[in-house]
């Protein structure tokens, strides 16, 4: 079947305190956004990535796809005012039935190995959203009181989100909701259930200073072995 990856990579940085995107900051000389993109191309041979960026970003992306060397593996695309419309607007380029993936521009440590197993679960049974275990304990806020949440039945949500076509293009006809903060969301109120497989803890989104210092780690460990 057909495989898309649409990569949602509109980030400002804010929360990174750099003048740049965080998605163009480098990790062992090469842009995140070349890690993300170059595990898709490597996961499998017929893969087209549609790749969702900010208007002013986007020559940097054409350099990072020109340094990938798969000019005709990747559709550039304007992203949205939200991550909904972002991914709306990668959507477009679904012409057939497939399986799409949706994916964070800056979880740029996803492996072959997960991309993978999300592909499989999605033939199966029609989604595959990854998902760790909580390890530090939670506490629900509400108004001034608090209470403990069993950490056991709480999950990490991460990315690639992944869906049969004929789930997710008609999930994405529906007017925007403010609730709607994944791909998963989008899809139960259009009525369907999503299922979740088993994440990677090491597949963490770049956000902050301190987890450029954890993926350098990671990659450097990989790259050992």
């Amino acid at each position: 079947m057909q495989k898309y990856a649409i990569i949602v990579a509109g980030g400002s940085g804010q929360r990174m305190g750099a003048g740049t995107p965080k998605q163009f900051l480098l990790l062992q000389q090469k842009p995140i956004l070349w890690f993300t993109l170059q595990s898709f191309l490597n996961s499998f041979d017929d893969i087209h990535v549609i790749l969702v960026l900010p208007k002013s970003n986007m020559a940097e992306g054409k350099d990072i796809c020109k340094q990938l060397a798969a000019k005709n593996k990747i559709t550039i695309t304007e992203g949205g005012v939200t991550r909904f419309h972002s991914v709306q607007n990668g959507l477009q380029f679904v012409t057939e039935p497939s399986i799409i993936f949706v994916h964070d521009g800056v979880r740029c440590l996803i492996t072959k190995e997960l991309i993978r197993r999300c592909y499989e679960q999605a033939l199966l049974k029609g989604s595959a959203i990854p998902a760790v275990a909580a390890t530090d304990s939670i506490l629900m806020i509400e108004e001034e009181d608090h209470y403990v949440v069993n950490r056991r039945n709480v999950r990490i949500i991460q990315t690639p989100q992944t869906f049969r076509s004929r789930i997710l293009l008609p999930a994405f006809k529906q007017a925007y909701d403010a609730d709607f903060t994944d791909e998963a969301t989008v899809v139960e109120a259009s009525g369907e259930s999503v299922f979740l497989i088993e994440g990677d803890y090491n597949n963490i989104k770049i956000t902050r200073p301190v987890d450029l210092l954890m993926a350098e780690k990671i990659l450097s460990e990989r790259i050992s072995f």
